[in-house]
């Protein structure tokens, strides 16, 4: 039977609210189909707003992996601000898709992309409008089977009440496997309801669902165990590895937006995965290995995505893009093929360690020469040390000369605040670094016009990281040093003037904290911060930290622990962490190793790149039957003709 659109519903109440352009869909290169035309129908969501939501690459890859399949429907959705909320509830206008305005709970998936943690209110919300029962327990056959994915979906303990399930990994191989358990079961009748079609895809091993796993307690608030609840379900879900990129050019149609949003160009995914060992690092530790994409695949995915939208500038993605064996050859190739054009070519960010002059000229051949940032994490040499972030001060100092030298006014500098071992003294060197950025690029100028911002954020321990144990800094502490090193800068005549200063406060990172190593205990308290009114987390001016930590304190005041216990405790080896039975490949013997081998009392051990080294057998490679795929390759990008 035939799903209706709710536009000629929506569409008089659009006046109404603030951005309208954002709840209309119909973007170049959106996919709409037939509903009956579909066996299996999906409703992607990436919970925040339409500007965030629309550039981010999972989604969109999903979105047309799973529409080209004649059998198979995707739409999307986003989270709705407040006064659209209330304009929805007030005329009973469900959660939408914005691409054929059908509500979410017709269909058979929703499947969510948290890239972080701060998004589970949105979630709760869209469930909620959408007439979705808010916990799976309470959901019928007729219900979507809500499915969570991204990098925070490594720990979905914390929303585990609200999930059907949970997959690992890359999704692009996964959705499809999912989409034919669905098919099959829908195909014989539905038997056994919604606990069969659930039970089918946790015996696959690849896809977590939390209600068949029980978890119990110690007396101090410890978790004792998590074990499965019936026969058949796996005691670990493994993590999906995608290994040959060239063989997934997506996106092959990228969305180009109707309203502004933060990503205004069109992004190419050069490789996955990093080895480089920075222990503070989540991304990196759960995307191994490494694999490039070829530079015959980046320069056709280039030349059809301005094709196929009209953008101008292209993003060479990764976690350490400047890191791809065949770097100065891509760029170099793409600056010939566009030289003349309006195409220019970025990289998001540059670790100081790869950084060169020639490479730097490439990405800025067609006059756009934007701000070069550099993420040093540590303000101090030792603090580097203990995260493995093997940069040192003279390697900044020589990269930032070269980049002033050759015409660059404008270096931004990322640090990390509240690290592992870290004192105020850690904290100063920031300021005498950025000091003695804006003393050499002065010199090597001869110009007093160079600029430096510092943007500072907070460090929150994550699972499956060396860093998982850590205890975390408080928000009052981080607050002081920060304000201290903020006084100390601007108080400085010579350079103060020069340096720009950008921090949060430590509250949001300890909600995070919170969020992101939190077990199932947690759920409630999400629930009670929603219910409370808590909307768009991530967003500074939504934000309220009174307002968790109340809800926090109401939720858990009957329980042996508290919102200390979740953040700034230090985690023993002992300890069952409510992660340990997701696996990302990683041993966890050689995540404690690294993280004794950071405390050291001689100074911190470093780990070397095993891209160009022996194993250090984090066992990624053995254990997921995956290997490091690296160029280079020695081919180029034919035809070199100048478009």
């Amino acid at each position: 039977m035939s799903v209706e659109s709710l536009f000629p519903r929506l569409e008089p109440l659009l006046p109404s609210v603030g951005k309208p352009i954002q709840y209309v869909g119909g973007e170049l290169n959106a996919t709409t189909k037939p509903w009956d035309s579909a066996e299996v129908r999906w409703a992607l969501m990436y919970p925040d707003a339409y500007e965030v939501g629309l550039p981010n690459q999972g989604v969109q890859i999903l979105y047309e992996v799973l529409n080209e399949r004649d059998w198979i429907l995707a739409e999307r959705t986003y989270a709705v601000f407040s006064d659209m909320e209330k304009v929805m509830r007030d005329n009973d206008i469900p959660q939408f898709t914005v691409d054929a305005h059908r509500p979410v709970k017709a269909f058979d998936l929703l499947g969510l992309s948290f890239s972080t943690e701060l998004g589970y209110t949105n979630m709760l919300t869209a469930l909620d409008l959408a007439g979705i029962p808010l916990h799976a327990v309470d959901r019928g056959d007729d219900d979507p089977i809500v499915i969570a994915g991204g990098h925070s979906a490594f720990n979905p303990e914390p929303i585990a009440d609200f999930l059907d399930a949970a997959v690992l990994g890359d999704g692009e191989e996964i959705v499809l496997a999912i989409s034919e358990v669905v098919r099959e079961w829908k195909d014989e009748g539905r038997p056994g309801g919604r606990d069969e079609v659930l039970m089918r895809l946790a015996k696959s091993g690849g896809v977590y669902v939390p209600k068949f796993y029980d978890v119990t307690y110690l007396p101090d608030g410890r978790i004792q165990r998590v074990v499965p609840n019936r026969p058949g379900v796996p005691w670990r879900i493994v993590k999906h590895t995608l290994m040959d990129l060239d063989s997934w050019p997506y996106p092959k149609n990228p969305l180009v937006p109707l309203a502004e949003t933060v990503h205004e160009r069109f992004s190419v995914e050069i490789f996955r995965g990093c080895t480089r060992g920075c222990r503070f690092c989540q991304a990196g530790m759960i995307t191994r290995p490494v694999r490039e994409r070829s530079i015959e695949g980046i320069g056709a995915m280039v030349q059809n995505g301005l094709d196929k939208t009209g953008f101008e500038e292209v993003g060479l993605l990764s976690l350490s893009s400047a890191d791809h064996t065949e770097i100065g050859e891509v760029a170099k190739q793409l600056g010939d093929r566009y030289e003349g054009t309006n195409t220019s070519l970025s990289l998001p960010s540059t670790r100081v360690d790869a950084f060169n002059i020639t490479l730097a000229n490439e990405f800025s051949r067609n006059g756009r020469r934007s701000g070069l940032t550099f993420a040093p994490e540590g303000g101090s040499e030792r603090l580097r040390k203990v995260i493995n972030k093997m940069v040192t001060e003279e390697d900044l100092i020589r990269t930032v000369a070269a980049a002033y030298s050759h015409g660059w006014r404008q270096v931004k500098l990322y640090f990390m605040c509240g690290l592992p071992t870290e004192t105020d003294e850690d904290v100063m060197q920031i300021g005498e670094l950025a000091k003695r950025v804006i003393q050499t690029g002065r010199e090597v100028s001869g110009r007093n016009d160079i600029r430096c911002t510092v943007s500072i954020g907070g460090f929150v321990p994550k699972p499956h990281t060396p860093f998982q144990w850590a205890s975390q800094l408080d928000h009052e502490t981080t607050d002081e040093r920060l304000k201290k090193l903020r006084d100390e800068v601007r108080s400085d005549r010579k350079y103060g003037k020069a340096i720009g200063f950008r921090y949060h406060d430590g509250k949001p990172g300890i909600i995070e904290g919170l969020l992101s190593r939190g077990d199932r205990r947690v759920g409630k308290i999400i629930e009670a911060v929603w219910r409370d009114g808590g909307r768009f987390d991530g967003w500074s001016e939504h934000f309220s930290y009174d307002r968790w930590a109340t809800q926090t304190a109401e939720v858990l005041a009957d329980e042996p622990i508290d919102l200390d216990w979740y953040t700034v405790r230090e985690r023993e080896y002992a300890e069952v962490l409510p992660w340990d039975h997701l696996d990302a490949g990683l041993d966890r013997d050689w995540l404690w190793e690294d993280w004794q081998d950071s405390l050291n009392p001689d100074g911190a051990l470093e780990v070397e790149d095993c891209r160009w080294t022996p194993c250090f057998d984090c066992g990624v490679c053995p254990q997921m039957d995956t290997e490091i795929q690296i160029g280079p390759t020695g081919k180029t990008l034919l035809p070199l003709s100048v478009v």
